[in-house]
């Protein structure tokens, strides 16, 4: 089972693709293993085994079959050792329309997931002059991510006549445990998309977007045997929804948490905390749509990561190098992607009412 780093018990627990395992199920395991794992009663061997979906099937395939577009990087051979590589192709989408964005979803091809450790990507658009320039992050991928779903009712948009430009980094041999250690040829990661039907920008309410949010407030160097600890504040000048929450690091990076500070009240909220983190296993945490963070004019998003350069850390590859920032997987980061729905203050007060209303409705009903 890949691991799902979301804790339990602290802030939103209603997640979409959320992969955890209920406490008692957990409990069974803890038992089972402090009794020595005793082997079971094997019963017919004869039953198949379970109902796998295949490892390279589009995450969404099931809910919204295949995707509306599917659009590959350039390929490029990656050396079984070696540097760290980018690779910045760019690719038309085709698209005549703008059209807005149901899901998202970017895949490295075979065994490309071992060597790809992040991709990320852009929109350009042509100018009044002719030239591309940039509209926005297009979507972001790092090793083990999920994927992206926009909520009903915004438009995250994909305008026509655009070009992707890819940042995709590449590390020669791998990196965690999957890590082929050989050269992978023709290595091509494919962006899946799902779109709305045309004429859906016209009926949605409020645009959605990814960025990233910075949190170093400083340099980032973590110390030989030391630890670090980075973080970051924003605010928006009109009302907002967080509807996912991605930390992103490296190798030393261990935790990451998501607050939000209330100006009016003082009160702090904790929304999310991400422990025991692996740069091997990144989540777009997808909140719920009924209980995705609403935040009012001038609230302040509070994000905390930590960074572990330690030999307890069991993914650090030597405690006694001087760790600073930078794009390197032996360096570190220190951000988040967050995708965000933009409201107004009418839209606001509308969600608002409607938690409330349903708050109502479950107590009457008890």
């Amino acid at each position: 089972m890949p691991p799902y780093a979301y804790d339990h018990g602290i802030g939103i627990q209603e997640l979409q693709g959320d992969w955890r395992l209920e406490q008692s199920e957990i409990d069974t395991i803890v038992a089972w293993v402090q009794q020595g794992a005793p082997e079971g009663d094997w019963g017919d061997r004869s039953h198949p085994v379970a109902d796998l979906p295949p490892a390279d099937e589009w995450t969404f395939a099931a809910q919204f079959g295949a995707p509306s577009l599917i659009l590959d990087s350039a390929p490029i051979d990656v050396p079984a050792l070696g540097n760290d590589m980018w690779h910045r192709p760019y690719v038309m989408t085709g698209l005549t329309t703008d059209r807005c964005i149901k899901a998202i979803q970017v895949k490295p091809a075979g065994n490309a997931k071992a060597v790809v450790h992040h991709a990320n990507s852009n929109v350009e658009i042509l100018n009044e002059e002719g030239e591309y320039e940039d509209y926005g992050m297009f979507t972001e991928y790092a090793m083990g991510k999920w994927g992206e779903i926009a909520p009903e009712g915004v438009c995250r948009t994909l305008p026509a006549n655009a070009r992707i430009r890819w940042d995709i980094h590449l590390f020669p041999g791998g990196v965690g445990a999957t890590a082929p250690g050989t050269v992978i040829e023709d290595n091509v990661v494919e962006i899946g998309v799902w779109l709305h039907p045309e004429g859906y920008e016209e009926v949605a309410k409020y645009k959605q977007d990814l960025k990233l949010y910075r949190l170093n407030m400083g340099e980032l160097i973590v110390p030989p045997n030391g630890t670090a600890m980075t973080q970051g504040f924003h605010s928006f000048d009109h009302p907002v929804r967080i509807d996912s929450f991605q930390p992103h690091g490296h190798l030393r990076m261990r935790q990451a948490s998501l607050e939000i500070f209330y100006p009016a009240t003082g009160r702090t909220e904790q929304i999310s905390q991400v422990s025991n983190w692996s740069a091997t296993w990144h989540h777009s945490h997808l909140y719920e749509t009924d209980v995705a963070p609403l935040l009012p004019t001038g609230a302040v998003l509070v994000i905390k990561q930590w960074y572990d350069n330690t030999a307890n850390n069991p993914n650090n590859p030597d405690p006694d190098f001087w760790v600073v920032e930078g794009s390197r997987t032996a360096d570190e980061m220190t951000h988040a992607w967050i995708a965000v729905t933009h409201l107004d203050q009418a839209g606001f007060d509308e969600l608002v009412a409607q938690r409330e209303a349903a708050k109502q409705r479950s107590v009457a009903g008890q």
